[in-house]
């Protein structure tokens, strides 16, 4: 689940589109669905801490996030390279999950937030977590 900030001047869904290219090297992708509301989060203390060392600038309390539903148009996931060179690699690896999963892998403090995203998109997942025909009278 790539995540990244919102830069000067960017909208979210400009910034989510940005932030998967460089996390992952995917450009091919469709936006399906958006959380219409933000979803935040407060850090444990412990996070918070690295956190606020790691980030500098200011006290970090947690995170306020935009979601958003992207379905994969590549022909084959050989465009998935989390080893692209745009941004130092955040992740060591990936694999496609079943919402359950993914919410069960979550790190305690995310959980209800991934939880949340879940229960907005799963009028677009069919009953194996793939992705489904868009139901949205916009496509």
């Amino acid at each position: 689940m790539p995540q990244g900030g919102i830069e000067d001047g960017e909208d979210p869904k400009s910034a989510a589109i940005r932030e998967l290219r460089e996390e992952t090297g995917v450009v091919s992708v469709d936006i399906i669905a958006e959380v219409q509301n933000w979803l935040t989060y407060d850090f444990p203390p412990a996070v918070k801490a690295k956190v606020n060392r790691l980030w500098g600038g200011g006290e970090w309390h947690g995170q306020a996030q935009k979601w958003f539903l992207m379905r994969f148009t590549a022909a084959d996931d050989s465009e998935i390279n989390l080893h692209n060179g745009e941004a130092e690699a955040e992740f060591a690896e990936w694999k496609w999950e079943d919402p359950e999963e993914v919410v069960e892998q979550a790190v305690d403090y995310k959980r209800p937030v991934y939880e949340e995203v879940m229960r907005n998109f799963k009028p677009y997942l069919d009953v194996n977590g793939k992705s489904a025909k868009c139901q949205s009278t916009k496509w």
